[in-house]
């Protein structure tokens, strides 16, 4: 594969491919291979930019899981893509977000769940239950291969992915034009995200959000996380969090988990500017359905 070689900022050194890149309806994309970190496993990262990008400019910020999986489904391991390009390209020609950049933070697949599964909620967890998902096995693998690190997954982000983007392009790096956003244990760690680090993300997106961890769930996993976000939820006030599901597959698992949670915020009074939780009837566990209802909380982060 060809390849660029970055300028160097601090002591470290990144090469960007020209290269084997996703096919885009709008934007280019740059791709920074095996972003160095003390903290996780080196993964790729992919740099969308939209059509008129300009280093005079400055953009929002939008930090995505789950990379790979958003702009070419030719490339993705099911053959589905979310359709971030088309959908960001639409949002932003009809000026309904602004122009933004878009940061896909691919996963590394072994290590998903430990990166994506929020680590204090888990912690608190009894001991039997951290055990017993310890123990799951999906097609002879097990679901986490080793423990759970998300902390240290946010550190990468926080402390090495997003410093370099800063650097390099021209951002608007404050906490009210910074976002995050994933779905299904990518909208568990973008909640973690929102909460862990409110100074840096003004808002976070979180789609069909995969509360039972397994395919099946104790009581014990949802309140956890019900516990966890009560506890830190006058941290919303004044940021923006986005919450939905569909109805099928997967998602059918979902409601009672949201509604427990949704139920829980209720007596703070948060307004729909600040916090909404959606339904998508039919809607599935995949790439496609998230892509057509990705408008939503694209508008909802972007919009001022």
């Amino acid at each position: 594969m060809k390849r660029v070689l970055l300028s160097c900022i601090g002591t470290c050194c990144f090469l960007i491919s020209i290269a084997q890149l996703p096919q885009l309806a709008s934007g280019t994309v740059e791709r920074i291979e095996a972003f160095p970190s003390k903290y996780v496993t080196p993964r790729n990262v992919d740099v969308w930019l939209p059509d008129g990008y300009s280093t005079e400019a400055s953009y929002p910020v939008l930090y995505m899981h789950d990379g790979k999986m958003l702009f070419d489904s030719t490339s993705t391991w099911n053959g589905l893509e979310w359709g971030m390009d088309e959908a960001l390209g639409k949002l932003i020609r009809n000026k309904e977000i602004p122009p933004c950049i878009l940061i896909a933070i691919w996963n590394v697949p072994e290590e998903r769940k430990p990166d994506y599964c929020p680590q204090k909620p888990f912690l608190a967890l009894p001991s039997e239950v951290q055990d017993s998902l310890y123990s799951l096995e999906r097609y002879g693998q097990k679901l986490f291969n080793k423990e759970v690190e998300s902390d240290d997954y946010l550190k990468f982000i926080v402390n090495e992915l997003k410093p370099f983007i800063d650097a390099k392009y021209p951002t608007k790096s404050d906490r009210d034009n910074t976002y995050i956003m994933g779905s299904s244990m990518g909208g568990l760690i973008s909640m973690y995200a929102f909460f862990e680090y409110p100074e840096i993300f003004g808002g976070a997106a979180c789609l069909s959000t995969h509360w039972t961890l397994g395919y099946a769930s104790t009581d014990e996993i949802p309140e956890s996380f019900r516990q966890y976000i009560l506890a830190r939820a006058p941290l919303i006030t004044g940021r923006k969090l986005y919450m939905d599901h569909g109805t099928t597959t997967l998602d059918a698992l979902y409601p009672p988990y949201q509604k427990l949670l949704d139920d829980a915020l209720k007596p703070f009074d948060f307004s729909p500017q600040t916090y909404q939780s959606r339904i998508y009837e039919g809607a599935a566990h995949s790439e496609v359905d998230w892509g057509l209802r990705i408008d939503m909380p694209l508008m909802f982060l972007f919009r001022k």
